[in-house]
């Protein structure tokens, strides 16, 4: 199963994009984050129109989340239990966000994440984050074939990032939140592989032309599974910040185990 996680930045912007990428790469389930849409204004059909069903999670035009499967798409869930909320007033309601769709598809737990970003060092956001992690790890059943995919906002090692002095003093490489993603691993999921150094170039600075980026986009999974950052997904005009991570599973083992 070809299982793809990408950070899209506006999935109305870019819906002409993300159809033409599930074709040209023959995408099974793509984990689609910062859809940038309510549920209301999502374009399922153009997606329907393809062959794929959507779970889309969104409540405004911030965050959202999305799972589209052409191999079934079965049991969805809206967050998890124990996902924190946020709001930046600390007396107000701290409402849950956008930022986690589950569904089964084809036998496989599916998950499309969009972790917070955690803001600055001390900001009340980057608690938020590291919260959000520890309580994502609760929802790791390493006897259920799963794959958490997503935008983690995450660097986890400095090989990760284009260069570590430029990151000293912000957030994505800091000691905490490296231990709440090696906290994941260390639940039972691995991480998958692919030669590609990063997955993510800021718009500014000419960061992608000149090959300054981060890796911060993962799918994570009990399973075994190898894959490729599909980079033209970057190139040109028009394009989001985030290239796609495509992996493919052998779930061979996985249906033998059912037929007994």
């Amino acid at each position: 199963m070809r299982v793809a996680t990408w950070n899209i930045n506006s999935v109305r912007t870019r819906i002409d994009r993300a159809v033409a990428f599930l074709e040209r790469n023959d995408v099974d389930v793509l984990a689609m984050q910062e859809t940038k849409c309510s549920d209301d204004k999502f374009p399922y059909s153009a997606f329907e129109a393809a062959g794929y069903d959507v779970a889309h999670v969104g409540y405004h035009q911030w965050n959202g989340v999305a799972i589209i499967s052409r191999v079934g798409l079965e049991n969805v869930r809206d967050g998890f239990d124990g996902q924190p909320g946020f709001n930046k007033e600390p007396d107000a309601p701290q409402d849950r966000e956008a930022r986690a769709v589950a569904a089964t598809c084809g036998g496989v737990e599916v998950w499309s994440l969009y972790v917070p970003n955690g803001r600055e060092i001390g900001d009340r956001h980057y608690d938020y984050k590291l919260e959000f992690l520890w309580r994502l790890a609760e929802q790791i059943d390493p006897s259920t074939p799963q794959v958490f995919c997503g935008d983690y906002n995450i660097a986890p090692t400095d090989k990760d990032v284009w260069d570590r002095a430029f990151f000293e003093g912000k957030t994505h490489v800091t000691e905490p939140e490296r231990a709440a993603f090696e906290a994941l691993l260390e639940a039972g999921l691995n991480q998958a592989t692919h030669p590609e150094p990063y997955s993510y170039w800021d718009y500014k600075g000419m960061r992608f032309q000149k090959g300054e980026g981060m890796l911060i986009d993962f799918q994570l999974s009990g399973l075994e599974g190898a894959g490729f950052v599909d980079t033209h997904e970057r190139e040109g005009k028009g394009t989001s910040d985030h290239a796609p991570v495509v992996v493919d599973y052998d779930l061979t083992r996985l249906q033998l185990d059912e037929v007994r």
